[in-house]
């Protein structure tokens, strides 16, 4: 039998892994394989070892792993492939294949623009939209930012859009925070670019009310990507990729 095993990040708000979790179970509803498991890449139970070890009890024959990461950086393409590697040494009789993160699309940007719109501000082109990522020493990371800022300015081409990072990059947060206030604009939107609530999203929130009441312009705080419908379908096609349907990455790419 062909196992997935999903493979979250974690975090240390509880919150934050019952919405991972709440996710993950909407998305095994699309597929019939009998065994698909969760599990944490750091800070919570189950782990990666974990998942995988149950997977195997359960009767795998073979199983997929999909990492549901936004981006590619050190996570997807060092951290998980390591504890893979060594489960792999464990159990080389059962195949295994490695899927890509989320990634950059169109779909991506879809749900940007809902969590624009949701804040019933209009963005005008005196807005400016700071595209706030997690940030990572890995270029990669800014590439595929950088690519999503590229397609939400496709979308706002009268608006300011720039991406930063709360991270190990630059422009960081704090930066992209002062260019915007250098700027002409009326209306500054934060648009986080992370998958569920945390530590990072708490951050963001607490430091824009501070700012809210320091500022002489609208400061509006736009909500997290969360769960939504596009990302699901996202990870659906991982799991088609690796099922033959488009042959994708076996080796960690």
């Amino acid at each position: 039998m062909e196992a997935i095993l999903y493979i979250c990040h974690g975090s240390r708000v509880k919150e934050a892994s019952v919405q991972a979790i709440d996710f993950i179970k909407v998305c095994m509803k699309s597929h019939p394989n009998p065994i698909q498991e969760y599990c944490f890449l750091e800070l919570e139970a189950p782990s990666i070892e974990e998942a995988y070890e149950r997977c195997i009890r359960l009767g795998a024959t073979s199983i997929i792993a999909i990492p549901v990461l936004l981006l590619t950086a050190v996570h997807a393409k060092h951290d998980i492939p390591v504890v893979l590697d060594k489960m792999k040494s464990r159990y080389p009789a059962v195949p295994l294949k490695y899927g890509r993160p989320i990634g950059v699309s169109d779909r991506m940007v879809d749900i940007l623009v809902e969590r624009l719109e949701e804040t019933n501000e209009e963005v005008t082109k005196d807005s400016f939209i700071l595209l706030v990522g997690r940030g990572s020493s890995d270029p990669d990371v800014k590439r595929d930012l950088g690519q999503l800022a590229d397609l939400l300015r496709n979308r706002f081409p009268k608006s300011q859009v720039q991406e930063c990072y709360l991270t190990a990059a630059a422009p960081s947060y704090a930066e992209a925070l002062e260019m915007a206030a250098a700027s002409q604009s009326n209306k500054v939107f934060i648009l986080p670019y992370l998958l569920f609530t945390g530590i990072l999203m708490q951050s963001i929130q607490n430091d824009w009310q501070r700012i809210a009441n320091a500022e002489g312009r609208k400061i509006i705080l736009c909500n997290y990507l969360g769960y939504h419908p596009k990302i699901e379908r996202i990870l659906r096609d991982r799991i088609h990729e690796l099922k033959g349907e488009r042959a994708c990455v076996s080796n960690y790419a």
